[in-house]
């Protein structure tokens, strides 16, 4: 088994929990606003506390504009293939093409018969399965009227149609043997869950899969390998080595994410879905892991691809292709005030980062500033030492200066996501103790900023090594570098001032609360913390990308 080089997924299996139903979608969008790909729910309708799967992953699109949506898995005995396959395309067309089909054969034989179910025997259940493959993917197909005979189901000249809007996949849940073989012959993704199928059973259950699918004629990458997976982040860890046994997913964010990249490059598994209900959990999974995972797996496969020699970059293919090229400096932006625009706004928070010998180009600060306070003197900010004009870095090198500014695009995303939060209340369509309550769970206002344990925790993970835990940025770059004090020590300062202006929106927004009605103070507030932030994170990337691919993060 190998790496079939799929696009890498990430996303939550959560529990429909009936008692929490408005947390379940809370922590739906939570996995969209933190950029994960996948939002998946169990389907357990003989489950009296649970939530119908159908209905919940139908609001669960409603309320999220991107990430795709599965059942995981849906329970076969209890939803006819045919009623199945209209609803999982009704889905994916009001959705705009978010919806996967997760399938399962059913267990709890008891629970399903209690709710009129069939009983079915093991090879029953798989022969059951195989025809609602057919039966399903019949009515996605279009022409005339559709007859099928089977053990379990038929069809009897029914019309095919709605149609998903893309080509939808159908990912089975399967353990054993006889259903991993069903697998490889028809399934489009094979979604086992780690406490029942631990790393160590993977390699076998591949080889039963990509055997059937052989002997299918089908290619073996044509099944998708998914994996719903459970862990716990813990300050210390054992090593990536082995993903596998008591070990597997107990560690700091950095030994999840070596043990999930060898799993891609070895059992060839692509997208990795956790089972939790936390909040924090979600966030630190999205934050901490999955760009390790991206960044360790896509370093591998290029230098599996590379050509024999020196690892040395091509700098003139830039890093990142979205938004227009900018031409960029190193040197201090002269500050100037203009009337604050959505343009200028919206462009002061997507600046791009093109090429350069150490793999990014720092973010520059356009001198915009929508606010007259001033919180500190940009002109006294030190700077590091000159780079090295003729040295280049090797693509791990680079890979701490390029997630260091993946993480400060996401805090700009949350800023214009709080700006466009507090014009919704300038609007009347949000209460504004919502509005407060969505800013206090984004990432910026998790982060204890009087520490800057921001850039420390999240600037660290891009190591290959689980030992840099225990270690933080700031004083590894303090000793490697006596040059940069001065450039941390400023960071560092600056970090408690941006904690600070945090907490002035948040008591604007109490205050508003109080008496609605003048948006002045609160509109303020926030001007003052775009320009703060955008101004900082400019100069973090401007002092610390070369540092980073230079001495390391650890």
């Amino acid at each position: 088994m190998a790496d079939y080089g799929h696009d890498l997924l990430f996303g939550t299996f959560l529990t429909p929990a009936a008692e929490h139903a408005e947390r379940v979608v809370e922590l739906a969008q939570l996995t969209e606003r933190v950029g994960l790909d996948l939002v998946s729910v169990q389907d357990h309708p003989y489950q009296a506390a649970f939530l119908d799967a159908w209905t919940l992953l139908s609001v669960i699109a409603a309320r999220t504009t991107r990430v795709r949506v599965f059942p995981n898995v849906a329970n076969l005995p209890l939803r006819p293939p045919a009623v199945l396959a209209r609803s999982a395309a009704t889905l994916d067309v009001l959705s705009g093409g978010r919806a996967e089909l997760g399938l399962g054969a059913g267990g709890f034989l008891d629970a399903v018969a209690a709710m009129g179910g069939p009983r079915r025997a093991p090879a029953e259940s798989i022969t059951a399965l195989e025809e609602a493959v057919q039966v399903i993917r019949a009515l996605w197909t279009p022409g005339g009227g559709v007859r099928l005979k089977g053990e379990h189901y038929s069809l009897q000249g029914t019309r095919p149609g709605p149609f998903p809007v893309h080509e939808m996949g159908i990912w089975v849940g399967a353990i054993k043997p006889r259903m991993l073989r069903l697998t490889g012959r028809v399934a489009d993704g094979w979604l086992p869950s780690s406490p029942y199928v631990p790393p160590e059973q993977l390699p076998e259950s591949n080889r039963v899969i990509d055997e059937a699918a052989a002997a299918a004629g089908r290619s073996p990458r044509a099944v998708r390998r998914l994996y719903n997976i459970a862990g716990t982040f813990t300050d210390t860890g054992m090593g990536a080595g082995a993903a596998g046994g008591s070990d597997f997913l107990q560690g700091p964010p950095p030994v999840w994410a070596e043990q999930l990249a060898e799993l891609t490059l070895t059992q060839g598994i692509s997208g990795y879905i956790l089972m939790a209900d936390s909040d924090d959990t979600v966030r630190r999974f999205a934050a901490e892991v999955a760009p390790l995972v991206r960044e360790l797996v896509a370093a591998e496969r290029d230098r599996a691809t590379a050509p024999k020699g020196p690892d040395v970059p091509d700098t003139t293919t830039p890093v990142r292709t979205e938004g227009p090229s900018q031409a960029t400096t190193t040197t201090s932006t002269p500050t100037t005030t203009k009337t604050p625009t959505t343009t200028t706004t919206t462009t002061r928070m997507t600046a791009r980062v093109m090429a350069t010998p150490f793999g990014v180009t720092p973010t520059p600060d356009d001198g915009v500033r929508l606010s007259d306070v001033r919180v500190w003197d940009e002109t006294a900010r030190p700077t590091g030492p000159a780079p090295e004009p003729d040295r280049r870095y090797t693509r791990h090198e680079q890979a701490a200066g390029r997630h260091l500014i993946d993480v400060h695009d996401q805090l700009r995303a949350e800023l214009a996501q709080i700006r466009d939060l507090i014009e919704q209340v300038a609007a009347g369509s949000m209460d504004p103790g919502l509005a407060r309550s969505h800013i206090n769970t984004m990432t910026m206002r998790q982060n204890n900023w009087t520490l800057g344990a921001y850039c420390e925790s999240y600037c660290r993970v891009v190591t290959t090594h689980h030992t840099v835990e225990d270690q933080a940025l700031f004083p590894h770059l303090r000793r490697a570098d006596p040059r940069l004090v001065p450039v941390v020590d400023r960071l560092a300062e600056e970090h408690k001032v941006i904690h600070e202006v945090l907490e002035g929106v948040d008591r604007a927004l109490v205050a508003f609360v109080a008496e609605p009605g003048d948006m002045s103070g609160l509109r303020a507030a926030v001007d003052l913390l775009t320009d703060t932030l955008l101004s900082h994170l400019s100069y973090e990337e401007r002092e610390l990308v070369e540092p980073l691919a230079r001495l390391g993060v650890g």
